[in-house]
């Protein structure tokens, strides 16, 4: 069985782990409703992507 040969120092275990903490979400804001909306997603309110009508829109 594989056992380490050093004690992993603090400062290591911590920069390994840099890049484990959850980032924030992006979102912009669409450039027809001026809504913020996620990238690369549906728009729910008007049921646009990519200047096409995907779904219908919701009714408030």
């Amino acid at each position: 069985m594989a056992v380490p040969k050093r004690k992993t120092s603090p400062s290591k275990r911590n920069m390994r782990r840099g890049h484990d903490a959850i980032g924030t979400t992006a979102y912009i804001e669409d450039k027809d409703t001026g809504e913020l909306r996620r990238p690369h997603h549906v728009d729910l309110k008007s049921g646009m992507y990519r200047g096409k009508q995907i779904l219908t829109p919701k009714e408030d």
